[in-house]
């Protein structure tokens, strides 16, 4: 089967500030003045470890991470280690003159400049963030912790009234505002006495804001509420459903960023109330990719559908569906896609989607168009077939075995799936089992030049020329390869970890790149160019 994996590279994203920072820090961010800002991304990396917070106080950046790790700098570009070594730290603020830094098993860090730090607790529950207002600092964590201090130094613990795990807290308009888990809204005149707004969902919120008279709440599956007063909530429309992970104010604009397991989704606002999505140089893992009409069109997690007329400009567009499609096809002037849940997605143009009814609830992984007629396949032998995307007919596979890849040529659709298996049928109703000679796994088929070439597990590579009669073929990996397409005279297959091996005849295989650390699930040829899409948004093209 694919996996997905977390690449953790230490990423710091720059934006194009103008204004001064302010007073906030942390999840609550900053106030600042100046144009709209916030929209155009610049990639930092530092080759270290995971950065859980960022603050701007004193004329400084700080950001802070797991190990203990502490960056500063002076303009959001150059930065430099100032410590390594300890428990994680979730969250830092700037308050009163003061840098105070929190983190696991109770960890709090304090300096006066971001440079020189000083240990000041240790032990009880992990802190997950911190604030200042109304001249004292207050820190939330697991279990509903809630500690307070007037110097950063002296810390005392107040009752919440809550367990669940508290992951965010600002101030403003007078009021602090601690979130978490299960919908956990909490206030407070003074970070001592506190009162429960909780809103009684099954979503957990990951950070707070304020700014702009305005409390903004962010968390899972794109959730996002607002506030005048912390008390009274209102849901509004964030067009991702992407986890978001943390929010900030500064400069007239507020910022959420998030994603799937890091997938990169900033959206900017300039109110809390109408949010766009701006690029931040990743994104959700895509599973899969097709060509039709002029128009290569990416699927992926959470809903991703991406468009492009050359595989370099990509657009995003509205799905209308938070399931996972791993499967596009082109055919009859009409594009769909397939995936989690039975999902079935159609559209004329690549830009506005339909979701149609499936009759199944099974994954769907595949999906091709031939004879007239798309054949979707997936979990337990499933296998649909509709003469115009919008109308389907579940069909008898014989098998109970998953199917992953489905392709068309030569008369002839060929199904492949778990454990060798391959099936044939000449008009996708009428379903055939054939003798592959292997037991891996096969994910992905294609045709071209007169072959069918299979790819899987470990690297395996079947070839045909009818679709009856396999021969199993050298990859020269034993990475897992996930998908295979043909185009300008050239096989393309690509798989885990990023192997990208070429074949002119389906028989001698070439690798082109190993190890590149980005699985890529889905390859396909238009318009004179080969796209390749997998984890963390990437998106590779080749002449």
């Amino acid at each position: 089967m694919k996996t997905f994996g977390l690449y953790e590279e230490g990423f710091l994203a720059a934006c194009n500030i103008n204004g001064g920072g302010g007073t906030g820090g942390g999840s609550g961010g900053g106030e600042g003045g100046g144009r709209e800002v916030g929209t155009t991304w610049t990639l930092r990396s530092w080759r270290f470890g995971v950065f859980y917070g960022v603050t701007y106080g004193n004329g400084l950046f700080v950001a802070v991470g797991e190990w203990g790790t502490i960056l500063t700098s002076p303009d959001g570009v150059n930065w430099t280690w100032q410590a390594l070594g300890g428990y994680d730290l979730k969250s830092v603020t700037y308050g009163n003159g003061l840098f105070v830094a929190v983190g696991e098993w109770g960890t709090i860090l304090t300096s006066p400049d971001g440079v020189n730090w000083t240990w000041q607790a240790l032990g009880g529950y992990d802190l997950k963030s911190v604030a200042y207002g109304n001249g004292t600092f207050v820190a939330v964590g697991l279990r509903g912790t809630i500690l307070t201090s007037p110097d950063g130094v002296n810390w005392t613990q107040r009752t919440s009234g809550t367990r669940s795990w508290l992951s965010g807290v600002t101030y403003g308009n007078g009021t602090f505002v601690a979130v978490g888990e299960w919908g956990t809204i909490l206030t407070s005149p003074d970070g001592v006495n506190w009162t429960s707004r909780a809103l009684w969902t099954i979503y957990s919120f990951n950070g707070v804001a304020y700014g702009n008279d305005t409390f903004v709440a962010v968390g899972e599956w794109g959730t996002i509420l607002t506030s005048p007063d912390g008390v009274n909530w209102t849901w509004r429309t964030s067009g991702t459903s992407s986890w978001l992970y943390g929010v900030a104010y500064g400069n007239g604009l507020l910022v959420a960023v998030g994603g799937f397991n890091d997938g990169g989704t900033i959206l900017t606002s300039p109110d809390g109330v109408t949010w766009m999505q701006q690029t931040s140089g990743t994104g959700n893992w895509l599973l899969g990719v097709a060509y039709g009409d002029g128009l290569f069109v990416a699927v992926g997690g959470w809903g991703t559908i991406l468009t492009s007329p050359d595989g370099v400009n990509w657009t995003r567009r509205t799905s209308g569906t938070r399931s996972w499609p791993s499967g596009v096809t082109y055919g009859n002037g009409t594009f769909v896609a397939v995936g989690y849940g039975g999902t079935i997605l159609t559209s004329p143009d690549g830009v506005s989607w339909t979701e149609r009814a499936s009759g199944t609830s099974e994954w769907l992984y595949g999906v091709t168009y031939g004879n007239g007629t798309f054949v979707a396949v997936g979990y337990g032998g499933t296998i649909l077939t509709s003469q115009d995307g919008v109308n389907w007919t579940a069909q008898a596979s014989g098998t109970s075995s998953p199917l992953f890849g489905v392709t068309y040529g030569n008369g002839t659709f060929v199904a492949v799936g778990e454990y060798g298996t391959i099936l044939t049928s000449p008009d996708g109703v009428n379903w055939t089992p054939q003798t592959s000679g292997t037991y891996r796994s096969l994910y992905g088929v294609t045709y071209g030049n007169g072959l069918f070439v299979a790819v899987g597990e470990d690297g395996a590579i079947l070839t045909s020329p009818d679709g009856v009669t396999w021969t199993l073929r050298n990859s020269g990996t034993n990475r897992d390869l996930y998908d295979v397409a043909y185009g300008n005279g050239l096989f393309v297959a690509v798989g885990e970890d990023g192997p990208i091996l070429t074949s002119p005849d389906g028989v001698n295989w070439t690798a082109r790149a190993l190890k590149f650390y980005r699985s890529l699930n889905g390859v396909a040829y238009g318009n004179g160019t080969f796209v390749a899409v997998g984890e963390e948004g990437i998106i590779l093209t080749s002449p």
